[in-house]
């Protein structure tokens, strides 16, 4: 069951079209307006484009957030909702762009499932996020929403969506909510990298005990901030905007980058039925996969349910998508490793009952030909994929089949195997796994270890989660906690 708005802390606001604000018309401060009208920048926040009109000399802040993406959005509202003046830096045209695109257009915002069933389904170091979903949980998302008018609705697997089916109402919501709090938004703004104070100024690749200032925009003016969250995202679907900008300025100031990788992607495969598009096209329903670590005492790494496609290069679909953290997990610690998908395509019975019905078959109707029947079980290309791997005579009736030839096919179908050469690369990837080290990084407030004043939200840090609103979540949690955080440590909190 899905919560209200008024069950929640998070304060129910009237839900209004971005343009009330005609945030278009409101520009930044001339380098003469020493004081800023507080109120008003509290009542709404102004909009640049490209930085035109900002301040030949430098701007001050409290917290400011790069990236405009679900992490750096929700982050901008933390911060402004705790009384902090807040910048949102983005270098794209337009907010949320991959907010836009999340859940097939039409934005899968969270997931219902209980708290352990989400640390789960974060793969990529979910336990770090404790602190995060507990101070800003997935029930805490949705009335987030609902306080902004959204109605949501949860479907299969927990997933939660808008009632509009369209992502562009949970953008235009959380867009709108960041003016409403008072956020400056500057778009089509770059930031080349972080000012910070060292007590050994020099031009190393790296410096020490840093403290950040600030922001250095491309074209060399400074932003100053006593806090600054970088919510840049990871390198996956960089056409909106995460080609991983933020990794060189955080392995500046001291963090380790874990080399980032291909996460919720599709599986590779150089099968003779992938390489000859055999079974191109073809989909499996409510399937199990597992992937195995071939060797002299084979290691199972993972096994994943859901729905599967057969692809030109490999596999696809939720269930192999899921898959493919422990695909390249693999591959990185060992770039020649043997791996093998092994799908069971009927999970629902045991092999001892397929078997059964199998024979059943074979003396019910021994003048059926094998490829006749065998596609009451499995779709007719895979069928005839199975019984040629089983070196099995198609036109052969069923009373020429022999138990042990039967048997086989049976473990093709509780196990198809299909050979994993790795995945997809990390552009076509759904999600970034590696990042800005999480040793590195305080799971109780976002902050930097290593310099003060630093914090992070989301993919640009070495989590991960899996689609299905999991991944979302953690761009929402820990956008929230480093909101918060930076506002705090900025106000003096």
């Amino acid at each position: 069951m899905l919560l209200t708005a008024s069950s929640s802390s998070v304060s129910r606001v009237a839900y209004h079209r971005l343009d009330r604000y005609n945030v278009s018309s409101l520009k930044c401060p001339s380098s003469h307006q020493k004081e800023w009208d507080s109120d008003k920048v509290r009542e709404t926040g102004f909009r640049v484009k490209g930085g035109a009109h900002l301040a030949d000399t430098d701007l001050t802040y409290d917290v400011i957030v790069i990236g405009g993406g679900p992490a750096g959005l929700m982050t901008a509202v933390a911060a402004a909702e705790q009384g902090a003046r807040t910048v949102l830096i983005e270098k794209g045209n337009r907010l949320g762009r991959k907010l836009g695109i999340s859940g097939g257009g039409r934005c899968n915002v969270t997931n219902a499932k209980p708290l352990s069933e989400l640390i789960e389904n974060i793969p990529g170091n979910g336990r770090f996020l404790h602190s995060a979903l507990n101070r800003f949980s997935n029930r805490d998302v949705m009335a987030f929403f609902e306080g902004l008018g959204i109605a949501l609705k949860e479907e299969d697997r927990g997933r939660v969506f808008p009632v509009t089916d369209k992502a562009q109402t949970v953008v235009k919501a959380l867009v709108n909510r960041v003016f409403e709090v008072g956020v400056d938004v500057w778009e089509e703004c770059r930031v080349s990298g972080l000012y910070i104070e060292d007590t050994h100024q020099r031009d190393s690749e790296q410096l020490e005990n840093p403290q950040v200032r600030g922001v250095i925009l491309a074209d060399k003016r400074i932003v100053r901030a006593s806090s600054v969250v970088i919510a840049t995202g990871g390198a996956s679907v960089p056409a909106t905007g995460s080609t991983g900008d933020a990794y060189p300025w955080a392995k500046r100031v001291g963090h380790t980058i874990v080399s980032p990788y291909p996460t919720e992607v599709p599986l590779t495969s150089e099968e003779p039925f992938i390489r000859n598009r055999t079974l191109q096209g073809l989909s499996l329903r409510s399937i199990n996969i597992s992937i195995f670590l071939q060797g002299k005492k084979p290691k199972r790494l993972t096994t994943e349910s859901g729905d599967l496609l057969f692809t030109h290069f490999g596999l696809s679909g939720p269930a192999a998508l899921r898959c493919s953290h422990y695909v390249s997990t693999a591959r990185r610690k060992d770039s020649q490793c043997s791996l093998l998908a092994q799908i069971d395509i009927l999970p629902g019975q045991t092999t001892d009952e397929l078997l059964y019905e199998l024979k059943s078959a074979k003396e019910s109707e021994p003048r059926k030909h094998i490829h006749n029947l065998l596609p009451r079980f499995v779709p007719d290309r895979l069928a005839d994929v199975m019984i040629h791997l089983c070196d099995i005579a198609q036109d052969h009736p069923m009373s020429d089949i022999k138990n042990a030839e039967l048997e086989a096919l049976v473990r093709h179908v509780k196990a198809f195997p299909v050979e994993i050469k790795g995945t997809l690369p990390l552009a076509q990837a759904t999600v970034t796994g590696g990042g800005v080290s999480i040793r590195e990084i305080d799971p109780r407030t976002m902050a930097s270890k290593v310099c003060n004043g630093l914090f992070f939200a989301g993919e640009v840090m070495d989590v991960h989660a899996h689609t299905g609103g999991y991944n979302i979540t953690v761009a929402f949690s820990s956008g929230h906690l480093a909101g918060t955080s930076a506002a705090e440590h900025a106000l003096g909190l």
